[in-house]
């Protein structure tokens, strides 16, 4: 059961040595005396870093398919050019 008389539980940003502030102004550490407002973890983070983090999403459109019926339609006519091309090479081969 924590004791609550002790005031706030710390671990030094420095060595890692956790300890209670005693209700003291000042959060020192009690085995090398680095204050612990000074930690690196309550620091802000440079305006370069949340500059790109706050960009607006970029918004893809979605691509429209392709109705199948035109589709079907470009292969009767290849297949009726293809059709046209033979019956021309077969009367040139009767041909003398």
């Amino acid at each position: 059961m924590p004791a609550k008389d002790l005031g706030t539980k710390f671990v030094c940003y420095k060595c890692q040595t956790k300890f209670y502030d005693m209700k003291k102004p000042d959060p020192l550490c009690p085995k090398c005396g680095a204050d612990q407002r000074e930690s690196p973890a309550l620091k802000p983070q440079p305006e370069g870093r949340r500059g790109r983090l706050a960009a607006a999403p970029k918004v893809i459109e979605p691509i429209e398919p392709e109705e199948p019926a035109s589709a079907s339609e470009e292969e009767e006519e290849d297949l009726d050019s293809f059709d046209d091309d033979e019956a021309a090479a077969e009367s040139e081969e009767d041909e003398p």
